[in-house]
């Protein structure tokens, strides 16, 4: 896809990963709308976007509401008068052990909310933002691109039953949508982000980022740009479709 002109939608794009996409693709002329939950780190990427010399909209929502998805959506569409493409970035963590024992006694265990939480946002999320643009791709003819992000946890980590599966979800949704929607020009796959130099891993104590990378054969965290730039190839690959790009640093899980 040639991305001058395009308008592209980044859920999560106040910061981090969402925010390195939003710029990459600004860079290749693509018009903007960012979705987030935080309006001053969202205006602080759409300036950052715009420095390109493209257009960049701020829309305030939580992916999890079906009803404040549908609305950023359709304002989305009235406002650039096309939709080209549709990252699903935004997600959340609620790290909790299935259950906890010390002693050979239970005394912990992640609870139904921890797990609803990320199921909500990391999943059901992606699952409304995909729906809502795939079936405005569909009515305007244009084709398009979605790109769901996913995580090298999907190959399920300790402590993250509720991530894990949420990102397993997120991969095998990106197959089924790109047989569904191949027919219609709209392309979709999934990027898997290893451990990457986010706020959460870079306030690590150094000890403990010791430990995290030494499972990685490069021993180092990923940066947000090289999570963007797999981002950036899928939508510029135009015979990439239902396919996962680990960018990990070789790490297996």
């Amino acid at each position: 896809m040639n991305l001058q002109g395009k308008v592209v939608v980044v859920t999560g794009a106040g910061q981090g990963i969402g925010r390195a996409i939003a710029v990459s693709l600004a860079a290749s002329g693509a018009q903007l709308a960012l979705i987030d939950l935080n309006a001053e780190a969202l205006e602080t990427s759409c300036r950052a976007c715009m420095e390109h010399g493209v257009r960049a909209q701020a829309y305030l929502a939580n992916v999890a509401d079906e009803a404040a998805v549908q609305q950023a959506f359709t304002d989305i569409e009235r406002d650039f008068g096309r939709l080209d493409g549709l990252v699903n970035n935004a997600g959340i963590l609620r790290d909790a052990l299935l259950v906890k024992v010390k002693d050979g006694a239970v005394v912990g265990a992640m609870s139904l909310q921890q797990w609803q939480a990320v199921i909500d946002v990391d999943l059901t999320g992606v699952f409304l933002c995909g729906r809502e643009a795939a079936s405005r791709m569909v009515r305007l003819g244009n084709g398009g691109v979605i790109v769901n992000l996913s995580s090298v946890s999907r190959h399920g980590n300790p402590g993250q039953s509720n991530y894990s599966a949420a990102k397993a979800g997120v991969a095998a949704m990106s197959v089924v949508w790109a047989k569904e929607l191949g027919r219609y020009g709209i392309r979709a796959g999934s990027v898997a982000p290893g451990f990457t130099r986010t706020e959460i891993l870079s306030g690590m104590k150094p000890d403990v980022l010791q430990k995290v990378l030494a499972p990685v054969p490069l021993k180092r965290l990923g940066e947000v740009e090289e999570i963007a730039q797999a981002v950036h190839f899928i939508f510029d690959n135009d015979f990439f479709t239902g396919r996962c790009i680990d960018i990990d640093g070789g790490l297996s899980l």
